[in-house]
């Protein structure tokens, strides 16, 4: 009797040291930047009575500059220390970093195929220019998972470096704001919302996130309006979606 035959969107991938190459290679314009926003993240950090290692630590496990600078903000307001502060800045790094749930999901039918060890090791380095990077490659053509690991290494070095950097000499750094160092957080935050908004529609999502957040910061100043942007632009964005093709709510 034939066995029944399951079926899987996975895809058969292979795993080099030359597709681990060509996907550094490839990132290296993206590292540039890359160093100096983990630059500007150790500077901010340090403002924030963050030690080095404290801020190489955070860069280091967490590696995503809009969550750093989101709990940075969070830590800077936060005196004294208490449960509740630790809650809100856990839960704002998970909010912001919420993306990366459908970036990993985006890659499973390339890195599938792969071992434990290699596939989540290349995720455990996402970010947003390799993800991008990597799945404009796979689209073309690229079926080396190495690409993808190669990718994040270009960018997630420079990071490590940018911060330690940053952070090394953010107390020779008197007035951050100065520099606009403290507008960082709403800048890329700004550059972020206006290279993902796809059509007209999108503008009622950040319309209700930025009114959540005000509207929080009446009530609970220092790092809730940031949790609160984040849960309410999700909600609309949810209710609001249709699929490609369809009639818009």
């Amino acid at each position: 009797m034939t066995e029944p035959r399951i079926e899987s969107n996975a895809e058969t991938a292979c795993f080099t040291w030359s597709g681990i190459w060509r996907g550094f290679l490839a990132g290296q314009p993206l590292g540039i930047g890359t160093f100096v926003y983990g630059l500007a993240f150790g500077l901010v950090a340090r403002q924030a009575s963050i030690s080095v290692a404290e801020a190489l630590l955070m860069s280091a496990v967490v590696y995503s500059g809009s969550a750093q600078l989101a709990a940075v903000s969070v830590i800077s307001q936060s005196t004294p220390w208490t449960s509740a502060n630790l809650w809100l800045i856990a839960v704002t790094i998970m909010i912001v970093n919420a993306r990366y749930v459908l970036y990993g999901a985006a890659t499973r039918p390339w890195l599938a195929s792969v071992s434990p060890l290699k596939s989540y090791g290349s995720l455990f380095i996402l970010g947003d220019g390799n993800w991008i990077l990597s799945m404009k490659a796979h689209a073309d053509g690229e079926r080396d998972a190495g690409f993808f690991l190669g990718s994040g290494l270009a960018m997630y070095t420079p990071w490590l470096a940018g911060t330690l950097v940053g952070a090394s000499i953010g107390s020779l750094v008197p007035n951050p704001k100065a520099l606009g160092l403290d507008f960082l957080l709403v800048a890329f935050s700004a550059a972020a919302a206006v290279a993902l908004a796809k059509s007209r529609n999108d503008i009622w999502t950040v319309a209700a996130a930025a009114a959540g957040a005000l509207a929080v910061q009446q009530i609970v100043p220092g790092g809730w309006p940031i949790v609160a942007a984040g849960i309410v632009g999700a909600i609309v964005g949810y209710l609001r979606w249709k699929p490609a093709g369809s009639t818009v709510r």
